[in-house]
């Protein structure tokens, strides 16, 4: 079988309901584990998400065009409602008789984890139910806005539910996130970069945790960019290469040196990077050299390479 998940809004403009939680975030987490359970099972599934619109209109219009290029057998579109904080309970939208037998068996399945039966309803009014070539549903799973809906829900069993209404099929259990240790690769490289103070995209010191993650590749990308390399963020032998020259605190005077520890040098004091020690750098050495108090000479030496790195 071939399904179409549309998980519901998340394209701005066209955004979901607001309650004790959003919708955006509900759809997202539900519809995400919709897709990979029916594809654990062996369906196959289009994600009908489009990554960005101009309209609402345009948002609705680009998700029923992927399920109706992409032929799927059927198309389910997944929500959740917000009213008066007080209404709560499931209902599924459907406007034909195969939709309906679609429909009935995904809200009996939604009401047994406990929420109020609101049951199959017309949709012959959305759109999303309106243009599509295939069979259409859209669910919406509860009520954003309802303590008593919001105490019920878990992304995980509804997830479940969806899929074996849609199947008849249990979906089986997600494997248990692989454990993530830290590393002593990824630790030196975040006490180095601090130590170079190069920060992440945000400007911020890097967490010395030993955890890849996304503020630790900006910072490498950044201290690649300062080095002239190619920045994958990946720090691999010719970054580390680059590094150790810096460290090795080279003494660096005006018309003599060139490389890595020049360009680190010229980015510490504010100058534009080529690597070549020039008019320019040396200006930008001999102000840093005042303001830290030091000999006032133009040469990098140990006392330069103290204030800069340690």
């Amino acid at each position: 079988m071939k399904y179409g998940i549309d998980i519901g809004h998340n394209a701005p403009p066209d955004t979901g309901a607001r309650g004790i939680r959003f919708e955006d975030e509900m759809t997202m987490a539900v519809g995400t584990r919709v897709i990979n359970k029916l594809r654990s099972l062996g369906h196959t599934v289009v994600s009908c998400l489009p990554r960005s619109a101009s309209s609402v209109t345009n948002s609705l219009w680009q998700r029923c065009n992927v399920a109706n290029l992409n032929r799927v057998d059927v198309f389910v579109s997944i929500h959740f409602n917000a009213f008066n904080r007080t209404v709560n309970g499931t209902e599924v939208f459907a406007a034909s008789e195969t939709g309906e037998k679609i429909a009935a068996p995904v809200l009996r399945e939604i009401v047994a984890l406990g929420f109020n039966n609101r049951g199959v309803k017309n949709g012959a009014h959305l759109y999303v139910i309106r243009n599509t070539s295939s069979p259409a549903i859209l669910v919406e799973c509860c009520f954003c806005d309802s303590k008593r809906d919001m105490d019920l829900f878990d992304p995980e069993k509804m997830a479940n539910a969806i899929v074996k209404g849609l199947t008849g099929q249990v979906p089986k259990p997600e494997p248990p996130p692989a454990v993530v240790r830290p590393s002593a690769e990824v630790l030196e490289l975040q006490r180095t970069l601090n130590r170079l103070r190069i920060p992440d995209r945000n400007g911020q010191r890097l967490a010395e945790d030993g955890f890849a993650g996304s503020a630790t590749t900006s910072a490498t990308q950044r201290l690649q960019a300062i080095l002239g390399l190619v920045t994958d963020g990946v720090a691999g032998d010719r970054t580390w290469i680059n590094v150790r020259q810096i460290l090795a605190k080279p003494i660096l005077r005006p018309n003599q040196t060139s490389g890595p520890a020049v360009r680190y040098v010229q980015y510490r004091v504010g100058v534009d990077i080529d690597g070549i020690y020039g008019p320019g750098t040396l200006a930008a050495v001999q102000r840093f050299q005042s303001q830290n108090k030091l000999t006032v000479d133009g040469i990098i030496g140990p006392q330069v390479w103290a204030a800069l790195i340690g």
